[in-house]
């Protein structure tokens, strides 16, 4: 088709959709609700997407944690009821994996990888809500993403004498202490049962999406303290029979020089090792990295965006149903029309270009409007909740792409039902 004559198609389909500007504004309108959804959500969804993965990232990239079980293995199909019969990981464990030639530090926490121990912090007749209390050792800073923001951590021999001390975090500070300004160091409070004297304070870690999912909800104290006033939980479920159930998880660290590979199978050797397993046995506890739990919640994000976009499509399909109902309408009504410009010497093709042109630009038309609508929606949103937000390129890209497609799928039917009108049959028509 010469361009001369393409040029004027497309100015004969502006003119037609300009002409009938309530009509197209309804036509379209199917079209600009699904690309609305498929942008505004995909920008909040991959905004969401990031800020985890960020958090994710905060693990380190050369830790390796070792639980009892973890959502991995449930997001593996595990069976629940075994895996919570798995034996409890012990002192000895990490003892061990710290003596593998592969890791440079090995520290256990308890109070995570299993029921946690919650207990409300006092002072002064100030009470906060329950908190996670963990025990842990001098190692803590060491393997984990926390800052001090006043004082210091316990030291070794705190450890090992089971002092009473305590470091606090963000939200037992903001609730008890910081209203007043009060100086928390040296003071003693009460968590649960038990007098505590306060020597740190954690400063406030990054939250998961930027909500409030209580990551600063917790209180550290010794390991040695912490099994000498909790102990080993003794639980029981609705089905079987009460159990042993220690939470506790194994944080190593491996030497920089060594490859992430090998340090994992050290750490999985020494725990099959240490639990007994045979060659044919699978392992009775879960090793877990960053670049694993990335894998994992990337595997989880890619299902749940495919499934909101299979979703926001559906939108898009009762749009180009309107747009193919309204075209083939059009046809009806310039039958006469099509008739005067194929006695004139219009072929085929010119007809099926105008009439396709004039539903595409229909459909396109509804893709820049939603693509627009639906990225205000995101920052819309992001403004007024802090909801994290992500506008990729490839988003407006899929919007305006999927309008388009609609628009030469649904149009071609009316388009190809125009081009083959005989002339002299569209003359009559009235």
């Amino acid at each position: 088709m010469r361009h001369d004559l393409l040029t004027e198609v497309f100015h004969m389909a502006f003119q037609t959709l300009r002409t009938n500007k309530v009509r197209s504004a309804l036509t379209i309108l199917g079209v600009v609700i699904g690309v609305m959804s498929i942008v505004g959500m995909t920008s909040l969804v991959r905004g969401l997407d990031e800020s985890l993965q960020d958090s994710i990232r905060q693990l380190g990239p050369r830790s390796i944690f070792v639980a009892r079980f973890s959502g991995m293995s449930l997001g593996e199909g595990g069976d629940f009821r075994s895996l919570i019969r798995r034996p409890n990981l012990t002192l000895g464990d990490a003892d061990a994996i710290n003596r593998a030639p592969s890791i440079a530090l090995a520290d256990v926490t308890f109070g995570i990888g299993g029921p946690p121990q919650l207990e409300r912090v006092s002072y002064r007749g100030e009470r906060t809500k329950p908190l996670q209390v963990l025990g842990t050792t001098e190692n803590f800073l060491r393997v984990t993403v926390v800052d001090l923001h006043y004082g210091r951590f316990f030291t070794a021999s705190e450890v090992e004498r089971r002092r009473p001390v305590v470091v606090l975090g963000q939200t037992a500070y903001q609730v008890i202490f910081e209203p007043g300004g009060i100086d928390p160091i040296g003071k003693t409070i009460r968590v649960g049962p038990d007098d505590y004297t306060i020597i740190g304070v954690t400063g406030p870690r990054a939250s998961p999406g930027g909500f409030n999912v209580g990551v600063d909800d917790f209180v550290v104290i010794p390991e040695s303290t912490y099994r000498k006033n909790f102990g080993i939980k003794d639980v029981r479920f609705p089905f079987g029979r009460g159990f042993s159930m220690q939470a506790m998880m194994i944080t190593a660290v491996a030497h920089d020089d060594v490859p992430m590979s090998e340090a994992i199978i050290d750490v999985e050797e020494v725990m099959r090792i240490r639990h007994g397993l045979t060659l044919d046995q699978p392992n009775d506890f879960d090793v877990l990295t960053q670049d694993a739990v990335l894998t994992l919640f990337g595997q989880i994000s890619d299902a749940t965006f495919l499934a909101l976009l299979v979703l926001s499509s559906i939108a898009l399909l009762v749009g180009g149903i309107g747009v193919m109902a309204i075209m083939m309408i059009t046809v009806t009504e310039r039958t006469r029309e099509i008739g005067i410009r194929k006695a004139l010497g219009a072929r085929r093709r010119e007809i099926l270009m105008q009439f396709l042109t004039e539903a595409v630009t229909l459909t396109l038309a509804g893709g820049v409007i939603g693509v627009a609508f639906g990225a205000a929606i995101g920052v819309g949103v992001h403004l007024v909740t802090g909801f994290p937000l992500a506008l990729p390129w490839w988003t407006f890209a899929i919007g305006l792409s999927f309008s388009t497609a609609v628009g030469v799928f649904f149009g071609m039917v009316p388009a190809v039902r125009a081009s083959r009108l005989d002339p002299i049959e569209a003359l009559r028509y009235e």
